[in-house]
């Protein structure tokens, strides 16, 4: 808690006056123009991966960065309304669905119940996301753990990707080109970050052209 302590104002000698001109814009009002839809996970920082600044991304992090189905309010639904907020209210252009290597969420799908007895509600949480896990047993590449690993995080993007347009205010906008929805894989010992392609189904590095990585 210290470090957290001294962050705070090592952040305000150092980091705010640096963009002071920024933060006092920023101060009555935001215009994001994307919807970040993130893990929790403590390794997965946004604004770092993206090095984007204060204001440009709307974010909302969960467990396993889910997209529960669109369906009418009747209960606390906190995905759900930053989602409707971003596009309704704020009116962002983008929409990113980032997924991520050693997801513990992901990895949970294939717990049994018991080990997860004692957290309910992410057993519960984590049931939107059983047709991604079936869908990935039924595949012959699922045998070997590591290839399940990876095709359960990646698969699980493009599932969410889906869940998206299940919310008609966001199919309404992206059927007309108002939108942009895209997934990404964000590998974390490495540090790249792997886009869907829909055209043919598979995820692609994004890297500056000529990249040898590329």
């Amino acid at each position: 808690m210290e470090n957290i302590l001294q962050g705070i104002v090592e952040f305000r000698k150092h980091d705010f006056e640096q963009h002071k001109q920024l933060f006092e814009k920023l101060g009555r009002s935001q215009k994001p123009h994307t919807l970040f839809i993130g893990c929790s996970d403590s390794r997965v920082v946004p604004n770092l991966i993206t090095r984007t600044q204060p204001g440009e991304l709307f974010m909302v992090r969960n467990i396993a960065n889910l997209v529960p189905l669109y369906r009418e309010a009747d209960e606390f639904l906190a995905t759900t309304s930053v989602i409707e907020y971003a596009i309704q209210a704020l009116r962002v252009e983008n929409i990113i669905v980032c997924g991520h290597s050693n997801c513990g969420g992901c990895e949970a799908l294939y717990l049994p119940d018991e080990k997860l007895a004692n957290m309910p509600h992410t057993r519960k949480w984590l049931q939107l996301a059983h047709p991604v896990r079936d869908k990935v047993l039924a595949l012959p590449e699922a045998s070997d753990p590591a290839a399940r690993e990876w095709l359960t995080e990646q698969m699980n993007v493009v599932e969410q990707m889906k869940h998206l347009l299940s919310y008609p205010f966001i199919r309404e906008k992206y059927q007309k080109g108002e939108l942009k929805i895209m997934g990404w894989y964000y590998i974390i010992e490495t540090g790249e970050i792997f886009a869907y392609n829909k055209s043919n189904g598979s995820f692609e590095l994004i890297a500056e052209p000529g990249d040898d990585k590329g």
